[in-house]
């Protein structure tokens, strides 16, 4: 347990300088040695390098929390952008931060919401009991009585954040791992920035909550949202009602009908917020969710929120029409819209058509998610795909939602979900 997790803005700097430094001598120090070899000993040469840079930066951004850790893990949900080497080592960021020290949350509680902590409630443990880059979650009792928890922002992180991620640009950049032009890097780096700026801000979280709350109320009493107590929050607490669930493992063990229940769930709330709402909860991390043998599902933090625009729905519902009819053109000019697809090369029909039969498979035919092969199936096309690679791009417009409907088939699969999906599917994409 730490007594801060933050040291000063200057520090950081230096910090993070260093390590980018240190990560450009690198990449120079293989050029070099590099000028006489063969392709072989090149391409060993750069998954050496890329896994000792990949292991500098996880382990430099795990020390300092905050910001920077907060960073590292978002950019591991970009895996498009990195090379694996440097993906698989920005995974270990997502596991949980160790706790700082009680006084530290006190303090922080207290210079927030102006009054004593004995004063705010009539109880607050001083264990934590889930922590993060950011901050960390303490169960706490209001003076009415009312079990809740509390959400504590370590003090200086949102300070930082602009800083640490120009720092890891630049690192990322001189380390030659970005392979994207200077336009869409801007475009994607806007993003993480937006993003975390967003979760840095517990008063956008709380909006988050009153309104995913309001559309689900409206839908489905058995998607729980979190109550918001805004007497008891501000910029870097907030005070939310404690909804208890069972993890997924748990869960994982209900009857078959209360698992499909909690699959179509899942499937339901995903579908309504990007194609009704054309907002959506983006962290599909299992430890956002709780579930109960009623069919209930639990969702917790909403700092990670993403807005779409029209277009970007519309073009994802011809996308998927299309490819369901296994109608190549339009596939192609959906992806052009999203662009995902650039201008160069000429893609065969059968490249589309084998990546709809893998990838639509849960979505349009009855589909047992604990047999599912269809990431086992994605690697081996992945490297059939490969002469075709210049022809595709990321896409800012799509990386969020590709990685949210990745984390719930995961999440289904988890569940045991055994269920045919594609009524669902072909009402969503005809709204």
């Amino acid at each position: 347990m730490s007594d801060r997790p933050t040291t000063t803005p200057g520090r950081r700097f230096l910090k993070l300088a260093g390590m980018t430094a240190s990560i450009a001598g690198k990449a120079m120090s293989n050029s070099i040695k590099s000028i006489n070899s063969t392709q072989e000993q090149k391409d060993i040469a750069r998954t050496e390098l890329f896994e000792k840079i990949g292991a500098q930066i996880a382990d430099t951004l795990g020390e300092m929390k905050g910001a920077a850790m907060k960073i590292g893990q978002v950019a591991s949900q970009y895996q498009d952008l990195f090379p694996p080497e440097i993906a698989n080592a920005l995974k270990k960021l997502q596991r949980s931060a160790p706790a700082v020290s009680f006084s530290v949350i006190r303090g922080q509680v207290e210079r927030e919401l102006g009054k004593p902590l004995d004063q705010i409630f009539q109880s607050f443990e001083e264990k934590s009991f889930a922590s993060a880059s950011i901050g960390q979650v303490h169960r706490a009792v209001l003076p009415n009585g009312q079990p809740v928890v509390v959400k504590v922002q370590y003090p200086g992180v949102d300070e930082s954040c602009d800083s640490d991620l120009k720092q890891l640009r630049l690192a990322l950049k001189l380390a030659g791992v970005m392979k994207i032009d200077k336009q869409l890097q801007d475009a994607l780096f806007n993003e993480i920035q937006e993003s975390l700026h967003a979760e840095l801000n517990y008063l956008q979280e709380a909006h988050n909550l009153n309104v995913f709350a309001a559309f689900h109320n409206l839908k489905d009493s058995k998607l729980i949202i979190p109550k918001v107590y805004p007497e008891y929050s501000s910029r870097r607490v907030l005070t939310l009602s404690e909804e208890k669930g069972d993890s997924v493992e748990t869960a994982s063990e209900y009857p078959l009908e209360v698992r499909n229940e909690l699959g179509n769930r899942i499937f339901h709330m995903l579908a309504q917020e990007i194609f009704i709402l054309n907002s959506f909860h983006c962290d599909p991390h299992p430890g956002n969710f709780a579930f109960r043998p009623d069919g209930s599902v639990v969702v917790y933090d909403f700092g990670g929120i993403k807005e779409l625009d029209q277009s970007v729905v519309k073009s994802y519902k011809a996308l998927m029409t299309a490819a369901i009819s296994e109608n190549v053109p339009t596939i192609e000019q959906s992806l052009r819209e999203l662009k995902v697809r650039n201008s160069l090369g000429q893609i065969p029909a059968d490249f589309y058509i084998d990546w709809k039969n893998i990838l639509l498979e849960p979505m349009i035919q009855p589909f047992d998610f604990a047999k599912s092969t269809v990431h086992i199936k994605t690697v081996d096309q992945l490297r059939q795909s490969l002469k075709y690679w210049d022809s595709f791009m990321p896409s800012a417009e799509t990386m969020m939602i590709n990685r949210t409907v990745s984390g719930h088939y995961w999440n289904m699969i988890h569940l045991k979900v055994n269920d045919n999906f594609k009524p669902l599917t072909e009402h969503y994409i005809a709204l």
